[in-house]
């Protein structure tokens, strides 16, 4: 029997040029890597992102592909992509879900961990 897998690791970075304090839009640029650490080949469909911010104001996002891709990856192979979000306080986080497929029409999904998104100076 076969075991489909994505391992997913995120990494986060304030964007201070997209961020505006006086109008309370704090931005974060997110790389996210992706692994397929089961042992099929296994395509990624869509996404689900929950994010919220350190004033309980929450935004879900759902969608097809990440940036544009709907990576087929083999076992052992790695996808990693940049994307940006928004939020309206200098803290707050994110979790989400990758929908996934196998090449046997296998359907899984791939849990993204909860991470945080937060200025230096909000963390202190």
């Amino acid at each position: 029997m076969s075991h489909p897998q994505f391992t997913c690791s995120v990494t986060v970075s304030p964007l201070p040029e997209q961020t505006d304090v006086a109008a309370n839009q704090f931005a974060f640029s997110y790389k996210v890597a992706i692994h397929n650490t089961g042992d099929v080949a296994a395509q990624l469909i869509a996404r689900h992102w929950v994010i919220v911010d350190a004033h309980g104001g929450k935004q879900e996002v759902h969608g097809l592909a990440v940036v544009g891709h709907q990576p087929l990856l083999q076992p052992g192979e790695r996808f990693e992509y940049t994307s940006w979000v928004s939020i309206n306080a200098p803290s707050g986080s994110m979790v989400g879900r990758f929908f996934c497929m196998t090449e046997e029409a296998e359907p899984f999904e791939a849990a993204v961990p909860e991470f945080v998104l937060a200025l230096p100076s909000a963390l202190h």
